[in-house]
């Protein structure tokens, strides 16, 4: 009786067939045993030669591309990206961004997304979208250089390293990645801080006079911020329901949206309505025909805080002064309850400014009765 021959690479234990291969010398150092063994699962001698010839063939093409890994790059040097990028194992800066925005851009507005990407897109248009590990201290200095040639002050310079060093320490921390962060540590010159014009007094007077005379929906806006203190985009975010009046202190409750992120933490509070405010808040109530306050400039999706402060800041320009802005009328209200001697921790959670001690955060601050008593006393 003739006895059937094993399948090359076979041999059988058991009746069961395994599959049996020398690792080539050239690659032994990658594998931790000299030989291959591995079960094909099997007593059948048909299913075994088909099972032992796919099983070497794939090892045959795995160690292909093995030895062509380690061969020097035809023609290296006609490349036009250098080989320490083709041989790099790292994510790209463009890999790195849609993780970062994927991951980090969970309930963030817009705005989060397209500065991201803008950022990140002038780093592409210098450097190119590169492995990270395949940037360096000089590419960021040349960054720097090509940001400055643009004509950027070295404030938006050090906004977009900051951003473009968050999206990188991202990757690399999320990753495992063996790596430093080549815009760390990049010299971005100091620039002289011009201080904000703080509307108060007389013009802040004037201001709020030329709200009730013309008495439309952008001087409710600038009229309710007035004796506030609120950010732009938090008042501009604002539902109809966030005003209540039905209450022996008629106040505000600025609460967190879907269409509008607050700033901070400290940002979710709660305003006593007083003065040109208290009347800006009667106006929207009285003339809503919406859920949001300011419906022009809000939807269900997105607050467009930024086409409310073009407008506004081109009139309070003409009503006061070429420098001052919308944001002045924060500053102006800081001012204004430092003047009446406010405690400055109430200063601090009136304008959602971020707590300076950790006994700031204990309990739940000032309530409503006290907040007004202060409110009133830098009413005009």
């Amino acid at each position: 009786m003739k006895t059937q021959k094993h399948p090359s690479y076979t041999y059988t234990k058991g009746g069961i067939y395994y599959f049996s291969k020398v690792v080539p010398q050239d690659l032994a150092a990658l594998y931790a045993k000299p030989r291959i063994i591995k079960s094909l699962r099997t007593k059948s001698l048909s299913h075994a030669r088909t099972a032992s010839r796919s099983l070497l063939a794939r090892l045959e093409d795995y160690w292909l591309g093995l030895r062509l890994q380690r061969t020097d790059v035809p023609a290296a040097h006609l490349l036009v990206v250098p080989k320490a990028q083709l041989d790099s194992v790292f994510p790209t800066l463009a890999d790195a961004l849609e993780l970062y925005l994927a991951v980090k851009g969970q309930s963030k507005g817009k705005l989060f997304f397209s500065h991201a990407r803008r950022n990140i897109s002038y780093v592409i248009a210098c450097l190119g979208s590169r492995p990270l590990d395949c940037y360096s201290s000089a590419d960021a200095a040349t960054f720097r250089q090509w940001l400055t040639d643009k004509k950027l002050s070295n404030t938006s310079l050090a906004r977009i390293f900051g951003v473009v060093k968050a999206v990188v320490n991202f990757s690399i921390k999320e990753q495992g990645l063996e790596c430093k962060n080549a815009f760390s540590g990049v010299y971005i010159p100091a620039e002289a801080n011009k201080k904000r014009y703080s509307v108060k007094g007389n013009e802040l007077k004037s201001l709020q006079d030329e709200c009730v005379l013309l008495d439309d929906d952008i001087r409710w806006l600038v009229a309710l911020i007035s004796d506030t203190g609120m950010r732009l985009s938090e008042a501009v975010g604002l539902l109809v329901d966030d005003l209540v009046l039905d209450s022996e202190q008629p106040h505000i409750k600025l609460v967190l949206h879907p269409h509008r992120r607050l700033k901070t933490g400290a940002s979710e509070r709660t305003i006593p309505l007083v003065g040109c405010s208290l009347w800006a808040a009667k106006r929207i109530k009285e003339n809503s025909s919406s859920k949001f306050c300011f419906s022009r400039y809000c939807t269900d999706n997105n607050c467009n805080s930024n086409s409310a402060s073009a407008a506004i800041n081109k009139w309070i320009k003409k009503v006061i002064s070429s420098e001052a802005v919308i944001h002045g009328l924060r500053h102006g209200f800081r001012d204004r309850l430092r003047a009446a001697e406010a405690p400055m921790d109430m200063i601090d959670q009136l304008g959602g400014w971020s707590l300076r001690s950790v006994g700031q955060g204990y309990g739940d601050g000032y309530p409503l009765d006290l907040l007004h008593r202060w409110m009133e006393k830098i009413v005009l």
